[in-house]
């Protein structure tokens, strides 16, 4: 496999792409039934490569990724060869929790109220093994997928 098999609340998930996938192989829903109990082996292969397409899918659209924790939040634009980080690191104390979900401007709102300071930082480099490897193990490892990117956009005018 090229990522990892789907779960089964993931699978049930895309319950409709699967039926899809399977009629697309010509496997009707009493054939399905059938294979799984008659030839479990290949049943989990179908699975298998189903999952693949999912996440292949899902990793190909990724544009922006967030990660954040109490007091750092990495922004990434996934480009087509290089992926590009933004990050903030709050310096001092600070009643901010970077892993709520506040907007930029309400971050720099509390820091202020506190009288912390931001760290800003700016990083690129090439994917490494490849891109939708890199994408998907920063999903594995907690990264948010980021619809339009607007925290990424907000911190790169201000660094």
């Amino acid at each position: 496999m090229k990522f990892r098999r789907l779960t089964l609340d993931e699978l049930q998930e895309l319950e409709q792409p699967f039926i899809q996938f399977l009629a697309a192989n010509t496997i009707t829903g009493p054939d399905w039934a059938k294979l799984k109990e008659e030839d479990p082996q290949k049943a989990s292969g179908l699975v298998d490569i189903f999952s693949d397409i999912a996440f292949e899918r899902i990793v190909k659209n990724i544009e922006y990724l967030e990660f954040h924790t109490p007091t750092d939040i990495k922004t990434f634009h996934c480009a087509a060869d290089t992926i590009v980080l933004h990050g903030l690191r709050i310096n001092g104390d600070a009643p901010v929790d970077f892993s709520s979900d506040l907007t930029f401007e309400a971050i720099i709102r509390q820091m202020d109220a506190a009288g912390a300071h931001l760290q800003m930082y700016s990083a690129a480099k090439n994917y490494h093994p490849n891109r939708e490897q890199e994408v998907f193990t920063m999903l594995e490892s907690g990264a948010r997928i980021s619809r339009d990117g607007a925290l990424f956009k907000a911190i790169a005018e201000h660094t």
